[in-house]
C-alpha cells in the first residue's frame, strides 16, 4: 500500500472488503431499478445525487465542527480542550493523506458514498437517460 493512496480509492482501501461491497451492491440495485423509471425519475435521482453527503464532505464538516468547538471550549473553560483540536486536526490531516481516520468505518458502515461511487451512479443513470433518448426517438 502506497504511504499517499490516490485520492479515488484512499477511502476504500480503508473500508472493509464487506462494506465496500455492500454500498457498491446498493448503488447496483439503485442503477438497475431505474432502468425501468421514467425520465422524470431518473432526473429526480440525478438532482438527488447531487445533494448527497460523500464521506470527505461529512467527514470535512465533522471535523471543522469538532476543532472548532474544541478550541472554543479551549478559551472558555479549560485549555486541555485546545488538545482536542490538535487530535482532531491530525486525524484529518491523516485522512487527507492516507484516507483513513477513526470515524470512517463507522460513516461507511452507515452507507456513506464516496465521491467516486456517487460519480458511478450518475454516470450509469446518464447512460440510462441516453439509451431512452435514442429508444424515444426511434419510436
Amino acid at each position: 500500500m502506497a504511504l499517499l493512496p490516490a485520492t479515488t480509492a484512499r477511502v476504500s482501501m480503508h473500508t472493509s472488503k464487506k462494506i465496500n461491497e455492500k454500498i457498491g451492491e446498493a448503488t447496483r440495485l439503485s442503477i438497475e431499478n431505474f432502468k425501468y423509471k421514467s425520465k422524470e425519475d431518473i432526473l429526480k435521482r440525478l438532482m438527488e445525487l447531487d445533494q448527497e453527503w460523500d464521506t470527505e464532505r461529512l467527514l470535512e464538516t465533522s471535523a471543522a465542527s469538532f476543532i472548532l468547538i474544541g478550541t472554543f471550549l479551549g478559551f472558555t473553560k479549560n485549555k486541555s480542550w485546545h488538545l482536542f483540536s490538535g487530535v482532531v486536526g491530525y486525524f484529518l490531516l491523516r485522512h487527507a493523506l492516507q484516507g483513513w481516520c477513526p470515524p470512517l468505518p463507522v460513516i461507511r458502515h452507515l452507507g456513506v458514498r464516496t465521491a467516486t461511487e456517487i460519480q458511478k451512479e450518475r454516470n450509469a443513470l446518464l447512460a440510462i437517460l441516453e439509451k431512452k433518448k435514442i429508444h424515444w426517438s426511434l419510436k
